[in-house]
């Protein structure tokens, strides 16, 4: 079975609000970072606290479907392999994506992200000599186009920072479609859970070796309001999602999951008005349809194309 071709594992409704609602709390991740930001924790302590907070889970799941299915006959390569993917996937993009919150707000964070399949698209086929397809490629001007009108109003006001926030977050971007495109020859190897465990603690292992290379173990004694959202991010924005958007999958097609994730940037910006006290300007409603309805009509498009 592939990502396009969901089982008939329980109604299809369920599907659409395990879908819903792990673009939710996708969404919500940048609100939690900047407000653990506020509390004086910096990247690195975050990062830190984040993966050590959510490793054991994955680890768990991931050991119950290693002992659940032993005659699969990993080699050790594609544990080398899931671990390499990791650093790529779990530890840099998610380096890359809070330095970037550290100067954007969540919502500009979350538009610029959410254009990561445009690169699935294109290093697919520099790296893999997969088919671009070109009236795909031209939906994305429309999404850029979005994200150009927002950087422009943000510009004016935060200058240079605004620039090197947003560098950093296309790096986290180009980094996960690379992550996509690399994991999935891993996930038929090793099955979804054991390769999650896996890259998870590679990445895992390389934030903890960098946060002590460059800080002292106390500093992982925050705040009793830090540490809150500190495991909120990891269990509400990073593990339950993640579960939410698999179980999604087993019931509704990849493009249909796809198609309902365009929520999250749309949640991003509301919760960063409720939450944050950001202003709800018109250059963000326009610049959020912009780049919703152009991710969308890749969608389409790419939909379409598989048929």
């Amino acid at each position: 079975m592939n990502a396009s071709s969901p089982s008939s594992a329980g109604p299809v409704w369920i599907g659409y609000g395990f879908a819903a609602l792990g673009a939710v709390l996708f969404a919500a991740k940048g609100i939690l970072i900047k407000l653990a930001f506020a509390e004086g924790v910096d990247t690195l302590t975050l990062l830190a606290l984040r993966m050590g907070l959510s490793v054991p889970i994955y680890v768990a799941v991931g050991y119950v479907a290693y002992a659940r299915d032993r005659q699969r006959a990993v080699p050790m390569p594609a544990y080398l392999k899931a671990l390499m993917i990791g650093v790529i996937g779990y530890w840099f993009s998610s380096y890359a994506d809070f330095k970037g919150l550290e100067t954007l707000t969540p919502q500009f964070e979350r538009l610029i992200l959410f254009t990561y399949p445009l690169f699935v698209l294109l290093l697919g086929a520099v790296l893999f000599r997969l088919p671009l397809r070109w009236n795909a490629v031209a939906s994305f001007g429309i999404a850029y186009l979005g994200l150009t009108v927002v950087f422009l109003a943000d510009f004016e006001t935060g200058g240079g920072d605004i620039v090197v926030g947003a560098l950093w977050v296309l790096a986290a971007a180009v980094t996960f479609a690379l992550y996509q495109l690399l994991a999935g020859g891993s996930i038929a190897v090793m099955g979804a859970p054991l390769f999650t465990s896996v890259a998870m603690t590679g990445a895992a292992v390389v934030v903890l070796l960098l946060f002590l290379a460059t800080h002292p173990l106390s500093a992982l004694v925050v705040s009793s309001r830090a540490f809150a959202l500190s495991v909120t991010l990891a269990i509400g924005a990073t593990v339950l999602p993640s579960f939410l958007m698999s179980a999604a999958l087993s019931r509704i097609s990849a493009a249909a999951n796809s198609t309902i994730g365009t929520l999250s940037p749309v949640v991003t910006l509301f919760l960063a008005v409720l939450i944050l006290d950001e202003p709800l300007r018109g250059v963000d409603l326009l610049g959020t349809a912009l780049v919703v309805g152009g991710v969308g009509l890749f969608t389409v498009v790419d939909r379409r194309h598989c048929r």
